[in-house]
């Protein structure tokens, strides 16, 4: 394996388990890509956090799950990014799914790694792409 996957917190309290495994899980799915990590960050942070950034950088005020900021150059091909993750919209998403915290945590955590390997998700159709390809990877991560 190459490449540093790193995990973080801002403003909230949370431990993430398993994060060898995750790390393995992760860097299968980019090499199955024909792709390599350079350096990718999670930071774990509340709504307020995360909506303070989907303001300031994006100009949105909503809240939201996710909000991964590619900055793979073109002279390094691996995959650099800043993935910050809502914990409080993860466990608000596992409820109305009627899903696990655990399942929603790392769909959420691969649905960045996904949109830095190219998958859209604004129209219907590549929506169903990107919750298949999530699918997938998901029943690739034995913990």
């Amino acid at each position: 394996m190459s490449g540093e996957i790193n995990f973080f917190t801002e403003d909230i309290s949370y431990t993430l388990k398993h994060k060898t495994k995750l790390r393995q899980w992760i860097h299968s799915i980019v090499q199955s890509e024909n792709r390599a990590i350079e350096e990718i960050n999670y930071i774990f942070c509340s709504d307020d956090y995360l909506l303070n950034i989907n303001r300031q950088y994006l100009n949105h005020d909503y809240y939201t799950d996710i909000i991964t900021f590619d900055n793979t150059d073109d002279y390094d091909p691996g995959l650099c990014s800043d993935i910050y993750i809502s914990i409080d919209r993860v466990k608000d998403n596992a409820r109305q799914h009627q899903s696990n915290f655990s399942t929603e945590l790392h769909r959420v955590m691969i649905h960045g790694i996904l949109h830095l390997l190219g998958q859209g998700d604004k129209t219907p159709e590549q929506k169903q792409a990107m919750r298949k390809r999530e699918e997938a990877c998901l029943s690739l991560l034995h913990i």
